[in-house]
């Protein structure tokens, strides 16, 4: 297991990271999701040993390895800004660390082989990191970690240079790899999609402190908070004063929504409803849905799917459609909420219930 406990990291008078406790099992698949500059980095060099602490301890099966240095240390990482030996060869370079270890040299050949093979590098054995792309240095840095077989594996956006196809491939394989390993597995990411897609556990991270932690799918679906919700959203969250009076909440626009399942019972008076770009539909999902009168400002059409950025009373939208859609700026439409998938903050963002247990 490893454990931080109240981990803070000072730089100068700028605060880094503040008051982080975090437990990770061995086995388990963890993500640190947040935006540039939220802590992620900060913080796996924390755990790594590159950096210490201000404050707080940092501990692996039980012993406190707050200052011990990374090469004494359990431990492989990949970082965006991959680091390769640039005169030894593909195959040197992903064997160095058995070859520390002291493995001997069949060992060492179907490991390279295999993690090679992953990572479709075999071609490339041969040549020097200088002669590759970006994404097959990545991808060799990548197979360096596979077969260190470390009990800590720290990635920290590792697939940013890689192309979708092989990102995609990746993603689903990786956190079967180092789950059979026995390892503890941390994912720095930037994206939300990226951390449904890998599953596991995911800490949110917001200025430097963890805003909630938890099975991804939770933290996805029941947010603590509006600054978790808008970290796990992309598009950005929608959002939405309104006002909650007697049976009803009433939003801008005079749009009134029901007030059923948690939220009935939430007293009289000002709050933030929240929703996902996906939840907006320009044809009703369910009976009781809530129809609003929304201004068209722009579209961004993917092929799959539409970005319809919108404006209701004083409010900017996205709703996500699928498929083309063919509307001009400036339009008035109508659009579609179903309530039981809204979330609602207080006025300090807390999160206060949802109208149904689980929200899609």
């Amino acid at each position: 297991m490893l454990e931080l406990r109240n981990v803070s990291k000072r730089v100068g008078v700028e605060k880094h990271l503040d008051e982080i406790s975090l437990s990770f099992e061995r086995g388990t698949l963890n993500v640190l999701l947040g935006p540039t500059l939220s802590g992620k980095t900060s913080l796996m060099r924390i755990m790594a040993g590159l950096d210490r602490p201000t404050r707080g301890s940092i501990h692996f099966d039980g012993v406190d390895v707050t200052g011990v240095s990374p090469q004494k240390r359990d431990v492989a990482m990949v970082f965006q800004q991959f680091i390769n030996y640039p005169t030894m060869s593909v195959y040197e370079n992903i064997a160095s660390p058995m070859r520390i270890a002291g493995a001997d040299k069949q060992s060492i050949d179907e490991a390279v082989l295999r993690a090679a093979d992953l990572m479709k590098l075999t071609p490339y054995l041969d040549r020097t990191p200088l002669n590759l792309s970006g994404g097959q240095q990545q991808r060799t840095a990548l197979a360096r970690a596979i077969v260190k077989n470390a009990g800590l594996v720290l990635l920290d956006e590792p697939l940013a240079n890689l192309d979708y196809k092989l990102r995609e491939e990746l993603r689903a394989e990786l956190p079967r790899i180092f789950a059979e390993s026995g390892a503890i597995f941390v994912y720095a990411t930037t994206e939300p999609s990226e951390a449904l897609l890998l599953g596991g556990n995911t800490a949110t991270l917001s200025e430097g402190r963890v805003t909630q932690f938890g099975p991804t799918i939770d933290v996805y679906r029941r947010p603590n908070d509006l600054i978790t919700a808008r970290t796990f959203s992309d598009p950005p969250l929608n959002t939405l004063a309104m006002r909650k009076r007697g049976s009803a909440y009433v939003l801008e626009g005079r749009v009134e929504m029901p007030a059923s399942g948690d939220l009935a019972a939430v007293a009289d008076g000002e709050y933030t409803v929240g929703f996902q770009p996906h939840h907006l539909t320009l044809e009703p999902s369910v009976p009781h849905a809530v129809r609003m009168q929304a201004v068209v400002t722009s579209v961004e059409i993917t092929g799959s799917e539409s970005f319809v950025h919108l404006r209701f009373a004083d409010a900017d939208w996205i709703m996500l459609a699928p498929g083309v859609q063919k509307l001009e700026a400036d339009e008035e439409i109508s659009v579609f909420l179903d309530p039981s998938l809204v979330l609602v903050f207080d006025s300090a963002g807390r999160a206060i219930g949802r109208p149904q247990a689980m929200a899609a």
